[in-house]
């Protein structure tokens, strides 16, 4: 839906501003791609995954046992922050629209691909179930 004439005036005058009260900060920010911060995040989480392994083997090493835990936690997480950007800056955001659509159209939307997994282990549960 397009803004109104009266909406478009407002947010020319923030930007404007915005672009008068900083304008370094103004000009990175209208000049900057999502896809540059996700990969500074990718970068960040891959130097926090290379600390957490060396956290986890001075742990080891030195059995001191909460070094090498607290060393997988930051490996563990710093794994699922660089998964999400990388997800993010690859454009896949969760949506689970391919899964649901195929469920919703049947079986014939399913005929163009072989079925997975667990699709099949489901129709040998349904059929388990109709014989009886």
């Amino acid at each position: 839906m397009p803004l109104s004439e009266h909406e478009q005036r407002l947010l020319d005058q923030i930007e404007q501003a915005l672009y008068a009260e900083d304008p370094k900060w103004a000009n990175t920010v209208r000049i900057s791609d999502p896809r540059s911060h996700y990969k500074r995040r990718l970068v960040k989480a891959s130097i926090g995954f290379a600390l957490g392994v060396v956290l986890l083997m001075v742990g080891v090493v030195s059995t001191v046992i909460w070094l090498g835990v607290a060393g997988f936690v930051v490996m563990l997480a710093t794994c699922l922050w660089g998964l999400s950007s990388w997800k993010r800056m690859n454009g896949f955001h969760g949506d689970s629209r391919s899964a649901t659509s195929t469920q919703e159209q049947g079986p014939a939307a399913r005929r163009g691909r072989r079925p997975g997994f667990m699709e099949r282990m489901e129709e040998r549960w349904r059929r388990r179930n109709d014989e009886r």
